[in-house]
């Protein structure tokens, strides 16, 4: 049986950079981070007692005979790739899925390392990151960049630099700890309670695209300012806080589904009880809101916020890991 506990991330900067579309033709970077709330995914080999050969439990459950008849396209196109057969796998989650936070390239990461080790490899993050692109990306075809899968896979705060040649590259930011605490004590995050299908917002953003390439080259230009406050200590880092409401102005002319009247009002409440910016966390839509709140105005942001679900946090740096690992031995049927 494998256990893994994969983290799930918030992008303050950059995002839509790390769309292969954009970035093989201007380059593109995000920064992020990843946090302590984790989607775990449990793998071990089905014993041969039912009639079923495969027993799937996410937000459904699927007991299935074939490979080919799992509904789940990311389980069923991982476990095609990786050759996987009778496979018993549960998904369980601190937050909820489609909410902005990268969960599906969580639960990819996941399920590929729980895989991989149920096989008895090691495989190490980069190529557990490349892996979870190429499931998402190509496999099922599912629109959207390339952030999440490395954020899950290399967890911490960092620079993710992707290149025109179709390579990135990840780079820690170097802040020091007591203000990287300042930080995280800094930020609040909300629940909206609205969920949306990332690709299903990237698919209606894409509209237009070609009109929205000036702003993602300024969304992209920020991530180097931002990096700048963070990795110096002389520098006020309230400025992130105010650069995080240029990023988000900037992100809300990239397209008509990244933000609604709802979620706009409960952004301009947040400002008007002190926050100095934020920004929704993902495609957009709904899911989380993130405010960046000096502590003296935050009982006040926390007041105008109070009828959604405030969810504390931590930074965490691990990415995704195998918690528990017991082999298996398996035979494939017909070798017995």
């Amino acid at each position: 049986m494998i256990i893994t506990k994969t983290p799930f991330r918030m992008s303050f900067f950059g995002g839509g950079t790390d769309m292969e579309s954009f970035f093989r033709e201007y380059g593109g970077a995000v920064l992020s981070t990843t946090f302590d709330k984790y989607c775990y995914v449990t793998v071990r080999h089905l014993p041969r007692f039912f009639d079923f050969t495969t027993h799937l439990t996410y937000s459904k459950m699927e007991y299935v005979k074939s490979v080919e008849e799992i509904k789940h396209p990311a389980i069923r196109n991982a476990m095609k790739m990786l050759d996987m057969h009778e496979i018993r796998l549960i998904y369980e989650a601190d937050l909820p899925a489609r909410s902005g936070l990268g969960t599906s390239s969580s639960f990819a990461v996941g399920m590929l390392n729980a895989f991989y080790a149920l096989k008895g490899k090691y495989v190490d993050k980069r190529k557990l990151a490349d892996k979870a692109i190429y499931l998402e990306r190509v496999l099922c075809q599912e629109v959207g960049g390339w952030q999440d899968q490395i954020a899950a896979s290399f967890g911490g705060m960092n620079r993710i630099e992707f290149y025109k040649d179709g390579t990135y590259d990840v780079r820690p930011i170097v802040i020091h700890p007591e203000r990287k605490q300042q930080l995280n004590d800094n930020l609040l995050i909300f629940f909206t309670g609205f969920t949306r299908f990332s690709s299903d917002m990237q698919k209606a953003n894409a509209v237009g695209y070609t009109e929205k390439v000036k702003q993602l080259q300024e969304i992209y230009s920020l991530v180097d300012e931002a990096e700048k406050i963070l990795e110096d200590n002389h520098s006020d880092l309230d400025d992130f806080g105010r650069l995080l409401d240029v990023t988000w102005m900037l992100k809300r002319q990239t397209g008509g589904a990244i933000t609604t009247n709802s979620i706009d009002i409960l952004y301009e409440k947040g400002i008007a009880a002190g926050a100095l910016g934020g920004k929704l966390l993902g495609a957009g839509g709904g899911g989380f809101l993130l405010f960046y709140v000096q502590p003296e105005k935050q009982k006040a942001v926390m007041e105008a916020m109070k009828d959604l679900l405030y969810v504390p946090f931590r930074f965490e740096d691990s990415g995704t890991r195998v918690i528990h690992y017991i082999p298996e031995s398996y035979t494939p049927k017909g070798m017995v």
